[in-house]
């Protein structure tokens, strides 16, 4: 296994000097939050230590093509990724499950493994917690920039319609997610009636 820290250190200085300014949600700071729920997630769904090591690195990556586009980062993240794998000298197959793990973070999400069900759901898991009226602050600001005229009421039907389609994947956020996203889903919906 490559030497994570290193590789870690390089993304970060990426994503931190790259992004682009409005990107309020999809942040260094989202990207962090991502890797945590990576491991968390991994932790109770019993994964290897090498395919946690494969996890944490596509939880990495897995934003890092908003630094070339908006729209389809996630193929653009890939193609970023390729290049590091190639530098670091990843395993081809492990390298195929990384880009696997970052496309299933692309909305709709349709992860088929594990592996990708468990970054996927670290991607969205904030949906089934606290932080959800926080965080869909930030991705208001975000979207707004990209829409001058998105309103409030247009953004929490944006928000009540994503909810109620988004489906958790593993077993842990199921189990430990779900509900507390139903109940944010309620109380979206009670504050537009």
């Amino acid at each position: 296994m490559t030497n994570f820290p290193a590789l870690h250190d390089e993304v970060f200085h990426m994503l931190d000097h790259q992004l682009p300014s409005f990107l309020t949600y999809h942040s260094p700071k989202h990207t962090r939050y991502v890797l945590e729920q990576a491991e968390i997630i991994s932790m109770h769904e019993n994964v290897s230590a090498h395919d946690l090591y494969l996890i944490k690195t596509a939880a990495l990556f897995h934003d890092i093509g908003f630094i070339q586009q908006y729209k389809d980062h996630e193929e653009a993240g890939c193609e970023i990724t390729r290049e590091f794998m190639h530098r670091y000298s990843f395993d081809p197959a492990d390298a195929k499950k990384i880009f696997g793990m970052i496309m299933a973070t692309k909305i709709p999400q349709r992860p088929h493994t594990l592996l990708e069900m468990i970054v996927a759901d670290a991607d969205l898991e904030y949906l089934g917690t606290d932080l959800f009226y926080k965080v869909s602050q930030l991705l208001y600001k975000e979207m707004l920039y990209l829409d001058p005229d998105l309103d409030i009421p247009s953004f929490n039907q944006i928000q009540i319609k994503f909810l109620s389609a988004h489906t958790y994947h593993t077993d842990f956020c199921k189990n430990n997610r779900e509900e507390k996203k139903l109940q944010n889903l309620r109380e979206l919906m009670e504050s537009i009636q």
